[in-house]
C-alpha cells in the first residue's frame, strides 16, 4: 500500500458472545489466517487476541475475546471476564455473536454488557444449521427488539457464508483513521505466544471432554536459527491423571499433539519448526492470581 487514501478507515472490532459460539473461527476467517485457537470445547480462548486485516481502503483490527464465563468463580474466570469488559469499552465496533435460532441466559448476560454508545452488529452465526430458514427472520426480529443494533447479518463462519457482507457492514461503521499496523501484519501477538496457543488448541482438540479447561501451555524456550524455529513447550495440568490422559497409550496422544502443532506452526511461521513437548503437573495454578500473571494472563 503506497499512499493512504483520504477516506481510509481503521478501527478496533470486538467479537463477543457466550463461550463456544464461534468467535475465534469467525475472526480467523475474517483475517484469512489462523491466529486464534478453535476447539469444540467451551472456553478455549483465554486472552485478548488481535487479528489484523488490511484492505486498500480500510484496516480491520479484530479483537477476539474469551467467552463470558458464568460457571466457575475462580481467579482465571474473573480475569477473563475483566478482559471482555475492558475490550468492549475500547472498541469502535462490536460484533455480538449468537448461534442462529438460540438465545439463552448466557447470551442475555453478554447482551447486557454491550456498550450503549458503540455500534453493535448482531451476527447470527451457524445460520447454515437452521433447517427452516423461515424461522431466522422472526428470531432476528425478536433479538433486534431487545436493543438497537447497527445491522443484523446472518453468517456461517465455517462455510465463509456472508462473511464479505459482514466485512462491508463493519467498514461502514469504522472511523476515518490512518492504519495502526503495517499492511502485512496479521496479529500483534508474538510467535512465542502463538506457538503456545497452537499447542493448547491441539491439547483440547485431541483430549476430548475429560480434560479440564484449566490446562495451559508454557513455552520454556523459543529459539530462531536462520529460518528454523526451535520450540520447547510444557503442557501444565492439575493432576497426574490429566498427565496420563494427554500422554495417551505408549505416548501416542502426545506424539499426535506434537505433530499437529508443528505442522500448524510451520504453516503460520512459513518455515521449518523443531518442536519438543512434555507434560508437567502444577496443581492450583488457575486459582492463583500471581500464578495467572506468571503464565501471561493480564
Amino acid at each position: 500500500m503506497n499512499a493512504i487514501p483520504d477516506n481510509f478507515r481503521c478501527g478496533y472490532i470486538a467479537i463477543v458472545g457466550r463461550p463456544n459460539v464461534g468467535k475465534s473461527t469467525l475472526m480467523n476467517v475474517l483475517i484469512g489466517a489462523k491466529v486464534s485457537i478453535t476447539s469444540r470445547k467451551a472456553q478455549t480462548t483465554r486472552h485478548r487476541i488481535t487479528g489484523i486485516q488490511t484492505r486498500d481502503d480500510a484496516q480491520f483490527i479484530y479483537v477476539d475475546t474469551p467467552g463470558f464465563q458464568t460457571r466457575h468463580a475462580n481467579a482465571l474466570n474473573k480475569t477473563l471476564n475483566k478482559t471482555v469488559s475492558n475490550t468492549l469499552i475500547s472498541a469502535d465496533v462490536v460484533l455480538f455473536l449468537l448461534e442462529a435460532g438460540t438465545f439463552g441466559p448466557a447470551d442475555e448476560q453478554v447482551l447486557n454488557l454491550l456498550p450503549k454508545n458503540v455500534p453493535v452488529i448482531l451476527v447470527l452465526n451457524k445460520s447454515d444449521h437452521v433447517k427452516d430458514k423461515a424461522v431466522l427472520m422472526p428470531f432476528a426480529q425478536k433479538i433486534a427488539a431487545m436493543r438497537e443494533f447497527a445491522a443484523v447479518v446472518p453468517v456461517s463462519a465455517k462455510l465463509r457464508f456472508q462473511t464479505d457482507a459482514l466485512e462491508n457492514e463493519i467498514k461502514n461503521h469504522l472511523p476515518q483513521n490512518a492504519p495502526v499496523f503495517g499492511p502485512d501484519d496479521i496479529t500483534d501477538r508474538s510467535e512465542k505466544f502463538l506457538a503456545a496457543e497452537i499447542v493448547r488448541e491441539k491439547v483440547f482438540r485431541l483430549s476430548g471432554d475429560e480434560l479440564p479447561y484449566t490446562s495451559t501451555v508454557l513455552i520454556e524456550q523459543f529459539l530462531q536459527e536462520g529460518n528454523l524455529r526451535r520450540v520447547f513447550a510444557a503442557i501444565l495440568v492439575e493432576r497426574d491423571t490429566h498427565k496420563s490422559m494427554i500422554i495417551g497409550n505408549k505416548g501416542a496422544r502426545l506424539k499426535e499433539i506434537s505433530t499437529q502443532s508443528r505442522l500448524d506452526m510451520e504453516k503460520l511461521f512459513g518455515g521449518p519448526v523443531y518442536l519438543e513437548v512434555w507434560v508437567k503437573v502444577k496443581s492450583g495454578w488457575a486459582d492463583n492470581e500471581m500464578g495467572l500473571r506468571a503464565y501471561g494472563y493480564e
